[in-house]
This record gives C-alpha cells, sequence and structure tokens, in this order.
C-alpha cells in the first residue's frame, strides 16, 4: 500500500513538473523553431494560465502572434510587457522595440515612432531600433503626404463635380429660354404662314378705267332694256283680239 502511494506522488511530482510554466515556455520555444508558430502560441498560452505575469511567456506570445501576422494581439501583450515596472532595460528595450514593430505592421507611424523613442531611451545606440526609427518615421512623412495628395485631390474633384453641375444648370436654362422663346415665335410664324385676305392693291388709273367700264356696260344694259320694252309694247299692240 505504501508502495503505490509512494508512486502516486512521484507521478503527481512528475506531472506537476512537466507542466509548469517554463516547461510550457521551453516547448513552445521548440515548436516556434520549427515555425510551427500556432502550436507554440497553444503552449505559451498555457504558460500564462499558471503564471500570468511570467514575462518570457508574455514576451514569446507576443512573439508567436507577430509571425502569424496577427498584429493587433502581438501589440496587446507588447505593450503589457513594457508597462511592467519591474524589468530591467534591456527587456523593457526590446519589448518597446517589438511594440514598435507590432505597430509599423498596422500602419501607425506615430506609435511605432514613440515605441521605438521609448526602446532607445531604455538601450541608447541600439543600431536595429535606430533603423527601425527612422524607416517609421519616413512612412510617416509618405503618409502624410499621401493624405495631403488625397485632401487635395478630393478637393478637386469636388471643385469639378461642381462646376459639371454649374455648366448643367447653365445649359438647361438656356435651353428652356429657347424653348420658350421658340413658344412666343410661334404664333407670330403661324400668322406669316396664313395666307393673306386682303384686297389687291390697284391704281387709281385702273380704277376709273373699271368706273368707266361699268358705267358703259351700265348704260348699255339700260339702253338694251329699253329697247326691250318697245318691242314688247310693239308686239302688245299689234295682237289680234
Amino acid at each position: 500500500m505504501r508502495i503505490i502511494l509512494f508512486i502516486v506522488f512521484i507521478l503527481f511530482i512528475l506531472t506537476s513538473f512537466a507542466q509548469s510554466p517554463e516547461k510550457l515556455v521551453r516547448k513552445g520555444n521548440q515548436l516556434y523553431d520549427e515555425k510551427k508558430y500556432n502550436d507554440a502560441q497553444i503552449s505559451y498560452q498555457k504558460s500564462l494560465s499558471q503564471k500570468p505575469d511570467y514575462t518570457k511567456g508574455i514576451f514569446n506570445l507576443g512573439d508567436a502572434f507577430y509571425q502569424q501576422k496577427n498584429y493587433p494581439e502581438a501589440e496587446k501583450y507588447f505593450q503589457k510587457l513594457s508597462a511592467q515596472n519591474d524589468l530591467d532595460k534591456e527587456t523593457k528595450a526590446k519589448a518597446y522595440h517589438n511594440l514598435g514593430n507590432s505597430l509599423l505592421q498596422q500602419n501607425k507611424y506615430q506609435e511605432s515612432i514613440d515605441a521605438y523613442k521609448n526602446a532607445l531611451k531604455n538601450m541608447p545606440n541600439d543600431q536595429n531600433t535606430e533603423y527601425n526609427l527612422a524607416y517609421a518615421m519616413k512612412k510617416m512623412i509618405q503618409q502624410k503626404k499621401q493624405q495631403q495628395q488625397n485632401k487635395n485631390q478630393d478637393k478637386q474633384d469636388k471643385n469639378q463635380k461642381d462646376q459639371k453641375n454649374q455648366q448643367q444648370k447653365q445649359d438647361q436654362k438656356k435651353d428652356q429660354q429657347k424653348k420658350d422663346q421658340q413658344k412666343r415665335n410661334q404664333p407670330q410664324q403661324n400668322k406669316e404662314q396664313q395666307p393673306q385676305n386682303k384686297e389687291p392693291q390697284i391704281s387709281k388709273k385702273d380704277a376709273e378705267r373699271m368706273l368707266d367700264a361699268l358705267k358703259n356696260d351700265e348704260q348699255q344694259t339700260k339702253e338694251k332694256l329699253n329697247r326691250q320694252q318697245v318691242q314688247r309694247s310693239k308686239v302688245h299692240f299689234e295682237k289680234d283680239w
């Protein structure tokens, strides 16, 4: 019975040692070196479940997320680590350096610059950090320049659009004025196209000739009627009663 209890105790000790944060971190490091970053991440997370403030676990977990291009999660763990007050300067500088890298990958250039500067405060003259700082500053300048160009382009596009709309309004106004003018001119045109009922104009001389002709016709008509009356009378008197 005592032997069995002793064996159980030994197994318990071995199991506890096998699952220690240090052991899990070492296992994670092995997986990390094999580029099995997701498996390494799980191992580091297990170590932190037992020891949440374990510096190596936090740092390496941030690295595992970074290698998987999960930059927001990497930023979170490097930010957490850099905020610890009991870190030595070298570890704090590395935490800030990797924080700067995570921010840089997200195009957060100003924040990455601040992180690199904090890294240099703890480890001055670090060439890698100096290089990354210069690169981040260059990218920020390019970003601001591009933003200004986009702003100018948007303004130019807006002005062109406003000018186009204004021109369209002017063209529409001109078209409407043209239509209105055509409507106003239409009655006059119709009037001009209607047949004229005016009497033809004649000269005074022609009028006199026409009048004389009418008088002659009238005189001839009267004479003819008189002759007809005389003849009828003559016929009347010669009738045999």
